[in-house]
């Protein structure tokens, strides 16, 4: 890759970056990530309930690992060993987590699909926390994801649907972990690149086996551009955010998600809002900001 790396002066020191304005600009990006995926998710109710969930999360998948590498152009034959297994669970842990997700869609709601997920950052979150006073957050994020769960008639969700959301968030905690090591061990967004190649691939029988090798015409256009707000836009967002911010920190920022989640579903599919969702997305955004200040 060209360096484009401006070179300070012989005699001037490089100006640091602020600690507080790295995690401050790493927080702003997740914000960005969490509401591509929401919105994103949202958009896609037409196309899923047309095509399936499954061939449609395989296509965008596709779609986002080959964008991404005429861009990055990765150089796949230098990588050693540990590269490629490191990109290998990364991608498997992508398949996992967009597969299940988006099959939860079809059968809960997207604020209670995205509550359930977000257990997963919330455990990396929870497991990596030194101080007793730091579980105030994790706390704050747990009681507004059960009031996000609930409307008028009691808990909301089809046993199913809560099952593929809990295998969302088993997906979305080992992708936050790994997501880090890869950010680490490889150069710029060429993991990335790498690790969506590998997540299509894990993705392809299950593509295939909802629709065959006829693929209609509309759901890969309407695909193409569902893959830069999931999972392209948010996978490149992510990566550079953990590379400024500790895995605990990225997890419970995570809480807003839920939050961003509801609202997308309300603005976009019409799903309601009651005083227990508005008061849930109240609670884990105070966690959000919470867990943010704290870090800095």
């Amino acid at each position: 890759m060209q360096d484009t790396t401006i070179k300070p002066a012989l005699n001037s020191a490089p100006t640091p970056v602020k600690p507080a304005s790295a995690a401050a600009g790493a927080a702003l990006l997740c914000v960005l990530s969490m509401s591509s995926v929401q919105f994103g998710a949202a958009l896609s109710a037409p196309t899923m309930a047309t095509y399936g969930s499954l061939s449609t999360t395989w296509l965008r998948l596709c779609w986002a690992a080959v964008v991404l590498a005429l861009v990055v152009r990765p150089r796949l034959f230098t990588y050693s060993r540990s590269h490629w297994l490191a990109a290998g669970a990364l991608g498997a842990a992508m398949a996992g987590m967009t597969l299940c997700f988006f099959a939860a869609l079809q059968r809960i709601p997207l604020g209670l699909a995205v509550a359930i997920d977000f257990l997963g950052p919330l455990a990396v979150a929870t497991f990596a926390v030194r101080r007793a006073r730091a579980l105030l957050w994790p706390a704050l994020a747990i009681a507004g994801v059960l009031l996000l769960s609930r409307d008028r008639a009691g808990w909301v969700g089809e046993p199913l649907g809560v099952l593929l959301a809990l295998g969302a968030a088993l997906g979305w905690g080992s992708y936050i972990v790994l997501m880090k090591k890869i950010g680490s061990v490889f150069a710029g967004l060429e993991g990335l690149s790498v690790s969506l190649i590998a997540a299509a691939l894990v993705a392809t029988p299950f593509g295939f086996a909802q629709s065959g090798i006829h693929i209609a015409m509309g759901q890969i256009a309407a695909t193409a551009g569902l893959a830069l707000l999931v999972p392209l836009l948010p996978y490149a967002l992510e990566m550079v955010a953990l590379r400024h911010m500790p895995a605990a920190s990225f997890g419970i920022l995570m809480s807003v998600e839920p939050a961003i989640g509801a609202l997308a579903g309300f603005v976009v599919l019409h799903q309601p809002m009651g005083i227990l969702q508005i008061a849930g997305m109240l609670l884990v955004v105070a966690a959000s900001v919470g867990a943010v200040v704290a870090t800095r």
